[in-house]
């Protein structure tokens, strides 16, 4: 996703910084995520961006390899694969998020006609971005991308200029710095390419979670909804509590950022006051599902809703 997203689960992993064989699994996670499969033959991370370590593992690029991307480095692919045997949730709450990302945007900009996008915590790319879904539906839809991590913002710019991910010339494509905590920065920030007299859908994957405070995130989120007008949308997924939380617990122990999982009604109250769109609150597989998609199994490790201002 470019996630999505900021510093997430907590690691350290060193391996010589050849680049990695491709993922195993990336034709699965890139048609999950509505991208085709990898080319044959070429290797994911390529020359590093000037200035940025590679040698150690970095969350965003791990949860790039978890989604079948193709920029992550040998590092991350070791990381990507301990993290995977020891504590599975993780994976499975970033390719159920990326998922619901894919059927989110493509209801936005579809039937619900939104041309405006702040993708907060958006980390690296990997196949069915914001914007790549956006525009091609319509193709001058403005999104920015935001995140706290500048060795994020520094891999990720440059991917931006890549013709895979060039914006279309109708449309507008930009990645800022903001941390989440900070509303008037991360306004700031959208306000360069956005227009926020204009309706905006706010979209927030696998980010609330890395604040403790329940009540500090609901503020956070409220506060920036009530800035964008009325028939601007939010959307939110993060991982919640259930079977994998003791596992989560143990992770957060060892991890420089932890991640806080929820109950399904607290990620529910951060919708209070909005129209929620159908189905609601639900397992992010349950969330208007392809046809060819499936139904949660039970023990489902991310919920997401999709809601709409007045």
């Amino acid at each position: 996703m470019f996630r999505r997203r900021a510093p997430r689960h907590g690691f350290t992993a060193t391996v010589p910084s050849a680049r990695p064989a491709a993922h195993p699994a990336a034709p699965a996670a890139a048609a999950a995520s509505g991208s085709g499969a990898p080319g044959a033959g070429r290797d994911p991370g390529g020359p590093a961006p000037a200035g940025l370590d590679v040698s150690t593992a970095h969350p965003a690029r791990v949860w790039n390899y978890w989604l079948g991307g193709r920029d992550y480095f040998a590092a991350d692919r070791a990381a990507g694969e301990q993290l995977s045997r020891e504590v599975p949730h993780l994976a499975q709450i970033a390719r159920a998020e990326r998922a619901f990302l894919v059927r989110a945007v493509r209801f936005l900009a579809g039937p619900a006609k939104i041309r405006q996008f702040l993708d907060i915590g958006a980390g690296l790319p990997a196949g069915g971005n914001t914007h790549e879904i956006a525009q091609r539906i319509a193709a001058e839809a403005g999104i920015v991308y935001l995140d706290n991590d500048p060795a994020v913002l520094v891999h990720a710019r440059a991917l931006l200029q890549t013709p895979m991910l060039v914006s279309t010339p109708e449309g507008a494509v930009s990645y800022g710095q903001a941390d989440l905590r900070d509303v008037t920065a991360v306004l700031a920030e959208a306000a360069r390419t956005l227009d926020l007299q204009r309706p905006v859908a706010l979209i927030m994957l696998g980010v609330l979670g890395h604040l403790d405070d329940h009540g500090a995130a609901r503020s956070i989120t409220s506060q920036l909804m009530d800035v964008l007008p009325s028939g601007s949308y939010l959307a939110i997924a993060d991982g919640v509590a259930g079977p994998v939380a003791e596992a989560q617990r143990g992770c957060n122990d060892a991890a420089p950022v932890p991640y806080y999982l929820r109950r399904p009604d607290e990620l529910a109250s951060f919708f209070d006051g909005l129209d929620l769109i159908e189905p609601g609150v639900v397992p992010c597989p349950q969330w208007k599902p392809d046809a060819s998609g499936h139904a949660a199994p039970e023990g489902a490790v991310a919920y997401c809703a999709v809601a709409r201002k007045r």
